[in-house]
């Protein structure tokens, strides 16, 4: 019996695209890396992160060192960051079926918790946060023994392709979100259990789990 839903939130939950970009472009301008435009943005989604990397001259190795600076830059825009059309009714449905919502994040708690205020968004009882890219499976584990919950107690719902196969690693069950950053091609390779075209398709989907 599913209980508990577990949420990505940048792309997911928070409408952090303009943000993200603002973000990079000033640290690509510091370190010389090419510029994000929307344009670029849209060919880049359906590319792995590597590729991406490539594409913009970002040396790859060096990510986890960069994921602090982009993060300061990040904070100067939150209180600019919309939540998703959609995102505060899935919560608000989720919590009235009774499940237990928790976010696991790359993106900072302090980050996190303050958007949730500004949007006042309470449902969630756990945030738990990573700054290691490809580091959400040790989220996901450490949840499941923190609850002592099995892994098919429990849902992801995210929007990229390490989403996908973070919660694939855990043995838990995810469901994409289709309105966020990553295009549908380099998602479905990785391969979701479900997909989620709207937030308010999500309901439905896991109730049936």
């Amino acid at each position: 019996m599913l209980k508990a839903v577990l949420f990505d939130f940048d792309g997911t939950l928070a409408d952090s695209r303009e943000a993200f970009l603002s973000a990079y472009n000033k640290l690509a301008q510091r370190h010389g890396f090419a510029r994000l435009t929307h344009p670029l943005f849209e060919q880049l989604r359906s590319r792995s992160m590597r590729e991406r990397c490539k594409a913009l001259n970002v040396p790859f190795h060096k990510i986890p060192f960069l994921i602090g600076e982009i993060s300061r830059y990040y904070q100067a825009s939150m209180m600019e960051i919309p939540l998703m059309k959609g995102a505060r009714e899935m919560v608000r449905d989720l919590q009235a079926a009774g499940y237990r919502l928790a976010i696991l994040s790359s993106n900072e708690e302090k980050n996190i918790r303050f958007f949730l205020k500004v949007h006042g968004l309470d449902g969630f009882s756990t945030i738990m946060c990573s700054r290691k890219l490809f580091a959400k499976d040790r989220l996901m584990n450490n949840y499941l023994k923190r609850q002592k919950l099995k892994p098919d107690q429990v849902v992801y719902i995210g929007d990229e392709a390490r989403d996908v196969l973070a919660s694939q690693k855990s043995g838990i069950r995810v469901v994409w979100a289709a309105w966020g950053f990553d295009g549908a091609e380099n998602v479905r390779k990785a391969g979701p259990d479900f997909i989620a075209e709207r937030p308010s398709d999500v309901l439905q989907l896991i109730s049936e789990l």
